[in-house]
């Protein structure tokens, strides 16, 4: 597939998905975000590919949020089963997804960064859900994931004042991960992949199925049925779930296979 608004580039099993309309600080419109869901469709049904870092093209933003100038100029909304850029409600992937914020992440912006599982912010990094600034509000998940992930409080805070939040502050407000000078959150996100490819890809995935799912029902039910979970499954039935505990005891780095 041809990319028009996005740049794909593989390292080994990491793949970074670029977001690329830097006229418009990586605002998003229906075409791209079409675009995007065929590109996280095929990060998520690639066997090889088993973490994803997405941030944004230049190094002002990593995404301004919906396109308002092509909706003002009557430009069809809408995106596909993915949400926002693919990602928003995506509840099927269990592959980690980074965001490496690189600047502005504005409404649906910093829906993509929170439906993400790690954020890391350069210090020129703004987020904010200012869609009420513009008769709109923040459908795309920000709504939901941010009382979710810094508490109630904290986010009517944000939500209702449509106020900036600075990187600093993201991370004393807990959503963002780690902050680092301008010009390295692409850096930064690569390095964080590149310590979770040090585990076996099917725990990874286990376990953020787990959290997902887990978090949705009781603690007590979260326990009882993780084992049913099929990423769980899946992890027991796996090659590296006898190669993990082999190369422990042989003292030697594990070969993961993924599968």
């Amino acid at each position: 597939m041809e990319l028009k608004f996005s740049k794909v580039e593989r390292k080994g099993p990491i793949t970074i998905v670029t977001l690329s309309r830097p006229e418009v600080y990586n605002a998003l419109h229906t075409d791209a975000h079409f675009e995007l869901q065929k590109v996280f469709d095929d990060f998520s049904a690639d066997p090889e590919q088993w973490i994803a870092v997405v941030t944004g093209s230049g190094d002002k933003a990593f995404c301004a949020g919906n396109d308002l100038k092509w909706q003002a100029a009557g430009g069809k909304r809408g995106w596909d089963k993915g949400g926002f850029a693919g990602l928003t409600s995506r509840f099927d992937c269990d592959k980690p997804i980074i965001a490496a914020v690189n600047g502005v992440a504005m409404g649906g912006g910093f829906e993509i960064a929170l439906a993400c599982d790690l954020i890391i912010a350069s210090e020129n990094a703004t987020f904010a859900l200012p869609e009420p600034r513009v008769g709109l509000a923040a459908l795309a998940g920000g709504l939901h994931r941010l009382p979710r992930q810094i508490g109630l409080k904290r986010a009517m805070g944000m939500i209702l004042t449509a106020r900036h939040v600075s990187a600093k502050e993201g991370f004393e407000l807990g959503f963002v991960n780690e902050v680092v000078p301008q010009g390295e959150a692409l850096s930064a996100a690569l390095r964080w992949a590149e310590m979770i490819t040090k585990n076996s890809p099917m725990s990874i995935r286990a376990s953020k199925q787990a959290i997902q799912k887990g978090l949705g029902v009781s603690l007590e039910q979260a326990i009882a049925d993780q084992r049913d979970y099929p990423a769980v499954k899946a992890m027991v039935a796996s090659q590296d779930y006898i190669e993990g505990p082999k190369a422990f005891s042989e003292k030697r780095p594990p070969k993961w296979v993924g599968r």
